[in-house]
């Protein structure tokens, strides 16, 4: 006599597909605002791979090839925190990835009046993130305003 009948046994594996999906990203290490050794972790987690590390003036950068085409970089200060991350591709990172502990404030903030379905700034507090686009091609940038380190200009975080 078997535990589950048929039925009942594909509904018991949707459910658990779903659980495991929704628990997946909140298990995940976070990156922006976290030390550089998350970078690592969000590798393993976005199933990608670091395309390149390249050391400048007053910071390091993680160029990060998403599976999707998309590259996400990884923005570090000196003192080894990610200050910044942004991206450009054919789709958006997993923000919830991407932005770590921030991403509950990404989610909360008010929109500001002229962000439309191609444009998106959101200030909340320390964090900003800004977006633009259109399909296929999906660039954005988030950074915490305290965190950037003396001598990097906005200009960089690309």
């Amino acid at each position: 006599m078997p535990i589950f009948r048929s039925g009942e046994f594909k509904i018991a594996a949707r459910l658990c597909a779903v659980l495991i999906a929704a628990l997946g990203p909140r298990i995940a290490g976070a990156t922006l605002g976290e030390a550089e050794t998350s970078v690592q972790s969000d590798v393993a987690q976005l199933r990608a791979s670091i395309k390149t590390s390249e050391d400048r003036a007053s910071y390091r950068v993680h160029e990060i090839q998403l599976p999707s085409g998309t590259v996400l970089r990884e923005f570090v200060a000196p003192s080894g925190t990610v200050f910044a991350v942004a991206w450009h591709g054919p789709s958006k990172p997993d923000l919830r990835q991407a932005l770590g502990k921030y991403f509950d404030a990404f989610v909360s903030a008010p929109k500001l009046k002229f962000a439309d379905r191609r444009h998106l700034q959101i200030q909340q507090g320390d964090l900003i993130v800004q977006g633009s686009g259109h399909m296929r091609t999906l660039s954005g940038r988030a950074y915490l305003v305290s965190a950037i380190p003396g001598g990097v200009s906005l200009g960089d975080l690309q």
